[in-house]
């Protein structure tokens, strides 16, 4: 992977673990995340017009990408609604790298070499093992309905992960790609919100305008670098490297919301700055 685009990834993990941390606290989290939505998909259609568009064959990708982004968004609600920030993001991010190395291999071809593999493996069990000790470090299980719903999550990202990658390679444009996908995305989160909540959905977000100007910017920023990063790397090594995001968010977790972490989550810490060192060999 070319230096610079390490870099920019290993930027948008943060700015990823940033919005994250911002929808963890103020609102209630679906109208936290109703507000992400509508905010990104405010500054994309804002800025789209600058952009080329996407290429016709890519637009079938780009609509199922905006609605397995809104999946993913409705999943990670439930999952927050049921357990901590620092036991749900890392199982519900962690899992995907997996997924996306196996189906990647089968659907756009790409393999490894050995040590590649080992670093995406250790990114990957470094936030499964975070997942796996409660803050204290004693042993915590999640609850049933946590568990669930973060590995729910994880599918929706192993998804949108492999058709992202694969439709603004089509698109021949990765930033239009990534803003319309953005503007489809915040769409359908608007018509879910009016079909479950009615007009009282929007009540709640005229007085956190500015923290969903925040997070949604960050989101938007982030997951633009994943996607530009997709059209010059490997989708498995992009997106292992994305996921490194957990460590900032569980420093984020200790020293911005007050939650613990114990040696087993710094143990994991170190496993996935093992897997970041590899992937530079």
């Amino acid at each position: 992977m070319d230096p610079l685009v390490f870099a920019a990834v290993l930027a948008g993990a943060l700015m990823h673990a940033g919005w994250n941390a911002v929808v963890k606290v103020g609102l209630d989290r679906f109208s936290a995340i109703l507000l992400l939505a509508l905010v990104q998909s405010g500054i994309a259609l804002g800025l789209a017009p600058f952009f080329p568009a996407p290429a016709p064959a890519a637009w079938p990708w780009l609509a199922a990408s905006a609605l397995l982004h809104s999946g993913y968004k409705l999943f990670l609600i439930r999952a927050y609604a049921h357990g901590e920030l620092s036991q749900v993001y890392p199982l519900a991010r962690g899992a995907a790298p997996l997924i996306v190395v196996l189906a990647g291999a089968l659907l756009v071809g790409e393999r490894m070499t050995p040590s590649k593999s080992a670093a995406v493996l250790a990114i990957a069990l470094g936030v499964m093992l975070m997942s796996a000790r409660g803050g204290s470090g004693a042993f915590a299980a999640m609850p049933p309905k946590a568990l669930a719903y973060a590995l729910g999550t994880a599918g929706f990202t192993a998804a949108y992960t492999l058709v992202d990658a694969i439709g603004a390679r089509l698109s021949g444009t990765a930033s239009g790609f990534t803003l319309w996908m953005f503007v489809g995305d915040g769409a359908g989160m608007m018509l879910y919100a009016l079909a479950s909540r009615g007009r009282s959905a929007l009540s709640p977000l005229r007085t956190a305008w500015r923290s969903g100007l925040v997070a949604g910017a960050l989101s938007l920023g982030s997951y633009w670098i994943a996607i530009w990063a997709f059209t010059r790397a490997p989708v498995a090594l992009v997106a292992a490297l994305r996921e490194t995001s957990v460590l900032f968010a569980m420093l984020i977790a200790v020293f911005v919301l007050g939650e613990r972490a114990g040696p087993w989550r710094w143990a994991a810490a170190g496993l996935i700055g093992a897997g970041i060192v590899l992937m530079r060999l």
